[in-house]
């Protein structure tokens, strides 16, 4: 079947079931406008760059690159706007309630959005499709360039990109009226995203976040992406971890790596990898220097039992480098945003319980979590057949959970009662 006839199923399929949330909104007896948004928002994100409700009744948003400076330091990033600027009063200058005095196409709130380490970056056809659904539901979105992201390599230093982003945009009243602000992170962005909403210059701003399978404590998370095992509730499981990790690991490491080689040796286990996932990689490892074979020892291995033992043998700046972004070595309490963190079940790059972690150690009635049993993997959502026994019993609840989660979101959007 073509790729497109796929797509349009796929969209039409969604719609259905989405509309099928409305209508179970609508006998709850859920009256206010927000509450069927939502419903039209999150047919949105699964539909990406399809057809949905939302793109019909709503103008398209406008996409600009730009630059900005935070203290000295250089940034570029694109900004999703819902409309034309023209006319966005700075809100100091009317009643805080006089919505109308700013025109419809206005954001009424902000948010930095940052995606997983994925090599297109900003540019990721679905991070793009995602900022430009937030745009239309009336969100400035900031998308900043996080150059290591690009390169699979996450470093302590992306939290202050990060911040740079949130306090850049925060400082422009017309993009985040009443400083309506947060952050939205995906993936191992999680962790870098959290540690910039604890940085004290924009600590009491940062108004919520937003954590789609994230981790707390990443010697843990790192321990599953590489054997597949995690421990939850005092009993082990084993899901057959996505490869995105291993790679986002051999990336990360070049910078700690003495001898250059090595990324080419790197280069070429990818490759032959992507070609043959049983290819023979031993010949390749025994042309990495003594620290590149430790990085890729710690890749390699299937038992959890060596994986403390195989971290250890990191180099020394590396292991350094994951310990400040390990949240759970953080004091979590001082996070002023609300949390609200959303994680599949059967995610197979971080475990679900990582999520549950985190939310734990945050202050009390600070976060919310929303596990979603089928429909969502890692990031991506997938939508059964809508007479399907499973979209009834099983997809409907998770449908649900993320109406609510988008609820939640769009409730940001309010001036603080």
């Amino acid at each position: 079947m073509p790729e497109r006839s796929q797509g349009r199923q796929a969209s039409h399929r969604l719609a259905r079931g989405v509309l099928a949330v409305a209508l179970l909104v609508l006998l709850a007896g859920c009256v206010p406008e927000r509450y069927y948004e939502a419903a039209l928002v999150l047919q949105d994100f699964a539909a990406a760059q399809g057809p949905s409700r939302l793109k019909q009744t709503t103008a398209a948003p406008l996409r600009r690159s730009i630059s900005y400076t935070v203290s000295g330091r250089l940034h570029r990033a694109d900004l999703y706007l819902p409309g034309s600027l023209d006319g966005c009063v700075s809100p100091a200058a009317v009643e805080p309630r006089d919505a109308a005095a700013r025109g419809k196409h206005c954001p009424r709130a902000a948010i930095v959005v940052v995606p997983g380490a994925v090599p297109q970056g900003k540019d990721d056809p679905r991070l793009t499709a995602f900022a430009a659904t937030l745009a239309r539901a009336g969100f400035a979105v900031l998308a900043p360039d996080l150059a290591g992201f690009r390169e699979l390599r996450i470093r302590p230093a992306n939290a202050r990109e990060i911040a740079d982003a949130f306090a850049y945009l925060v400082s422009r009243s017309e993009l985040a009226p009443g400083g309506r602000a947060g952050i939205f992170a995906f993936s191992y962005a999680v962790g870098p995203a959290l540690l910039a909403a604890l940085q004290p210059d924009i600590r009491e701003q940062v108004r919520f976040m937003v954590g789609v399978g994230g981790y707390y404590d990443l010697p843990r998370a790192m321990r599953f992406f590489t054997t597949g095992w995690f421990e939850y509730a005092g009993k082990w499981h084993h899901l057959t971890p996505d490869d995105t990790g291993k790679m986002v690991l051999l990336y990360s490491s070049l910078g700690y790596l003495a001898d250059r080689r090595d990324g080419a040796v790197f280069e070429r286990m990818v490759t032959l990898r992507t070609r043959d996932p049983h290819a023979d990689l031993t010949p390749l490892a025994a042309q990495l220097s003594a620290a590149g074979r430790a990085v890729y020892a710690l890749a390699a291995n299937s038992d959890p039992a060596r994986f403390p033992e195989l971290l250890a043998r990191l180099p020394q700046a590396m292991r350094a480098d994951i310990a400040r972004l390990d949240l759970s070595r953080h004091d979590l309490k001082q996070l002023k945003a609300q949390l609200i963190l959303v994680h599949g079940k059967n995610d197979n790059l971080i475990p679900y319980p990582e999520s549950l972690a985190l939310a734990a150690t945050v202050p009390k009635g600070q976060a919310t979590v929303f596990l979603i049993h089928r429909v969502l993997g890692h990031v991506d959502l997938s939508i059964p057949h809508l007479l399907s026994w499973r979209f009834w019993s099983e997809d409907m609840p998770d449908l649900w959970r993320l109406w609510r989660v988008i609820d939640l979101l769009l409730a940001q959007r309010q001036e603080a009662a």
